[in-house]
């Protein structure tokens, strides 16, 4: 008989394409991980793995057996998670995805207090870009992500727990930071520094200003937030912060300046995502209210014009 435990050490496999770090991923021996796949190929009569001393590859129909234990796998783990639904709140381990754009300025703000409230709760975090979280919250992966809208999330749910305008972040010296708001007009003959393609805050920025990206003078570009306030300081061009990294990427800075971008917001919301039967969805509803609490503390330290 096909086993649960069988189909993990696959899944298992599939993902490292490595029988030692599977078996290590899987806390077993690799002689009993090894001899439970080839049971699960004996009883299936189907070669899944092709494996030699140098790689592991994945035969045709062991493709298509693997897609069925990761839809079976991910049945099991809600099972578990709609039972342990029935006891404390968040008394069951959660995988959570968050981008990179939010998860260094989130999370500091939440965590110590979910850990106060709820020191039990076991919490693991993957950080990632939008993209990729999602394709790992369809296939069960990890449980939710926190990524901003808007964003494409067909066949998952979003649930919206915080709302943002951005700032422009200018040198001290430049004309701009004279000024209490800053329009999108006034932005179009500067050079705006914004992230590289692929991160959605560079989408979002640009929508906000309603900017078309084939129109931008843009002179640079960086792979974070904190790359991008370093070269306003040296005098590069300006950028975009949202609200919620204010404080941590500028609260040192002598040589800069934040201004509200003062166009029509909010610019961008952050949410929860998750399966359709995700079955944690109370669990989900704690931490909305939780981080939006956090959040509206943090807020109001937060005026139109952050002088620093």
């Amino acid at each position: 008989m096909i086993t649960i435990k069988q189909l993990g050490y696959a899944l298992a496999v599939d993902k490292t394409r490595h029988f030692k770090q599977a078996a290590e991923l899987c806390s077993v021996s690799q002689s009993a991980l090894s001899t439970a796949i080839s049971e699960l190929e004996s009883q299936l009569n189907i070669q899944i793995f092709e494996r030699d001393n140098k790689k592991v590859l994945v035969t045709p129909m062991g493709e298509q057996i693997l897609q069925k234990a990761r839809s079976i796998n991910l049945q099991v783990n809600e099972l578990y998670q709609l039972c342990q639904n029935q006891n404390a709140p968040l008394s069951y381990p959660m995988l959570l995805g968050v981008i990179p754009t939010i998860g260094p300025y989130l999370l500091p703000k939440v965590l110590p207090e979910v850990r106060k409230q709820y020191p039990d709760f076991q919490l693991t975090i993957t950080e990632e870009e939008s993209g990729s979280l999602l394709e790992k919250v369809r296939s069960g992966e990890i449980d939710t992500a926190i990524i901003a809208l808007p964003y494409a999330t067909e066949g998952l749910h979003t649930f919206t727990f915080w709302e943002e305008d951005f700032y422009v972040v200018t040198h001290r010296s430049d004309k701009l930071a004279n000024l209490i708001e800053i329009s999108s007009q006034e932005l179009r003959d500067v050079p705006l520094l914004l992230l590289k393609d692929g991160h959605c805050l560079k989408d979002h920025a640009l929508a906000a200003c309603k900017f078309p990206a084939t129109e931008m003078k843009q002179s640079l570009s960086g792979t974070s937030l904190n790359t991008l306030v370093q070269m306003v300081a040296g005098h590069m061009g300006a950028t975009l912060v949202p609200e919620m990294a204010l404080d941590q990427l500028i609260y040192d800075s002598a040589e800069i300046k934040a201004v509200h971008l003062n166009e029509p917001g909010p610019h961008r919301k952050i949410a929860f995502v998750t399966r359709l039967n995700y079955a944690g969805t109370g669990n989900i509803e704690i931490l909305m209210a939780l981080f939006r609490q956090q959040l509206n503390r943090s807020s109001k330290n937060v005026t139109p014009s952050i002088d620093i």
